[in-house]
């Protein structure tokens, strides 16, 4: 039997749970704090259990923001947009602006990839189709700073969405290829005799 959302929503808001607003306006702005920091699609029943507030509440003050940032009701339209993917809720650049966020990252990136870069991109290149939440728990450290980057260097790209928790997998490009002077990712060399302890490397780390 599926719980009632709503329901769910409301439970999260309990009564050890610290005070807080309830006013729009205060909603909003706590869902919009914690859109800034996610890297995965939020549902609305895990927005309502962050900000402690009733999923119909958080519905209105997600669609409060959809409108803010296209520039309804007289307000300037923002580069980003709030958008619903895969059941989830996540902030975006605008289509228009991403070659211009291209062009930027890549000025601002190094010529050479970084030991941490270089360590994400191999388990990407391994594990792939693979999402950011995986990567991190094989590298046991945050990767979305360099999952970006290795996207703006057009070393790996989204390959699909995952349509229940809409969690973005990640592969590996053709451009990886060229710069590795491979034909297919079936060239990479097995990673088990490279490894000091002959363990089977990320075979054996179980993904959930």
């Amino acid at each position: 039997m599926t719980a009632d959302p709503s329901l769910t929503a409301d439970s999260a808001v309990t009564d050890d749970a610290p005070a807080r607003s309830q006013e729009p306006v205060d909603i909003a702005r706590r869902i919009e704090a914690i859109l800034l920091v996610v890297d995965e699609p939020q549902s609305l029943v895990a927005l309502a259990a962050a900000v402690g507030s009733p999923v119909p509440a958080v519905r209105q003050a997600v669609d409060a923001l959809v409108r803010d940032y296209d520039g309804e009701a007289g307000a300037p339209r923002r580069g980003f947009e709030l958008r619903e993917v895969g059941g989830g809720w996540r902030l975006y650049v605008r289509e228009e602006h991403d070659d211009l966020v291209s062009e930027f990252v890549n000025a601002q990136a190094p010529s050479r990839l970084s030991q941490a870069a270089l360590e994400t991109l191999a388990v990407i290149a391994y594990k792939q189709p693979v999402t950011r939440s995986q990567v991190a728990a094989i590298r046991a450290v945050n990767v979305d700073s360099v999952v970006r980057t290795l996207v703006a260097r057009g070393l790996i790209t989204e390959v699909f969405t995952d349509p229940d928790t809409g969690a973005i997998n990640y592969g590996t490009t053709d451009a990886l290829l060229v710069n590795l002077g491979i034909n297919s990712i079936d060239e990479l060399p097995h990673i088990s005799p490279l490894l000091d302890d002959g363990a089977d490397g990320f075979e054996s780390e179980v993904l959930r």
